[in-house]
């Protein structure tokens, strides 16, 4: 199980994430989600170990990941939301990379390579530099080195991010089937539709606190809301969008 007790993030004297709890266990899929600035990018590269908490700590087998961050690392897979990647590398060059710090079998990772690449359709395309992809090949790159170690957790930020339908969908079918493998999944994502079809559970934030946490059912039996798009609404973004309507309104009169 991973967990996350008490977890606040200051920058400065700001905390982005304030006093957030939650745990994700083995099977589920926790939709993460939250407007733009909300704390959902900081929680996630806590979660990767990429930031240290202000407070708080976060475990998994009820140990702290900072006690031996190294063998934490070994277990998760990450694609963040901006694609942080060696640009004059080939794809292969890159998944080669990857591979080698994991400690796979040359053999096996040569294997693994060609396969993810045939599958996300990047065969012809593999030993050219990753400058020169589109936002979407780069992505399937991103999954590719998240997946190639068959990760224990998967730390997903905005995972369908400039990819096709047709990759997507796979995406979609595959985090289905690895929470079914025991996987724990944490799905970070603005596209509410793909987060109520595919998390079995919803955390949404909103300026760094959580406002709710549960299965998107009881959500909305509890709202008494039709759709997680509802609810997101009614958590969210009603009262913060009156109030900019407000404000939008008072800097037109301004010079009346």
């Amino acid at each position: 199980m991973l967990e996350l007790r008490g977890i606040t993030k200051k920058y400065q004297v700001f905390p982005a994430v304030n006093d957030v709890s939650f745990e994700v266990k083995p099977s589920e899929i926790l939709g993460y989600l939250g407007p733009n600035g909300a704390g959902k990018t900081t929680t996630i590269r806590m979660l990767a170990g990429l930031l240290e908490p202000t407070e708080g700590s976060i475990y998994y087998l009820d140990k702290k990941i900072k006690d031996n961050l190294y063998e934490y690392k070994k277990r998760i897979g990450y694609v963040p939301e901006e694609a942080e990647i060696y640009p004059h590398l080939s794809a292969y060059d890159y998944l080669l990379m990857v591979g080698r710090l994991r400690n796979i079998p040359e053999k096996i990772l040569n294997e693994k390579i060609e396969r993810f690449m045939s599958l996300f359709s990047l065969a012809e395309d593999m030993h050219s530099s990753i400058s020169s992809y589109s936002k979407g090949m780069t992505q399937k790159v991103l999954l590719s080195s998240a997946l190639l170690h068959n990760p224990d957790i998967l730390l997903l930020d905005e995972p369908l991010s400039g990819l096709d339908v047709e990759t997507s969908l796979i995406i979609k079918d595959l985090v289905r089937k690895l929470s079914q493998e025991g996987k724990i999944i944490f799905y970070c994502s603005h596209i509410l539709e793909v987060v109520e079809k595919v998390c079995s559970k919803v955390i949404i934030i909103h300026r760094g606190k959580i406002v709710a946490n549960d299965s998107v059912e009881n959500l909305r039996n509890l709202m008494k809301l039709p759709s997680l798009e509802d609810i997101f609404s009614q958590l969210v973004i009603r009262e913060d969008s009156e109030k900019t309507a407000d404000h939008v309104l008072k800097a037109m009169k301004l010079d009346s």
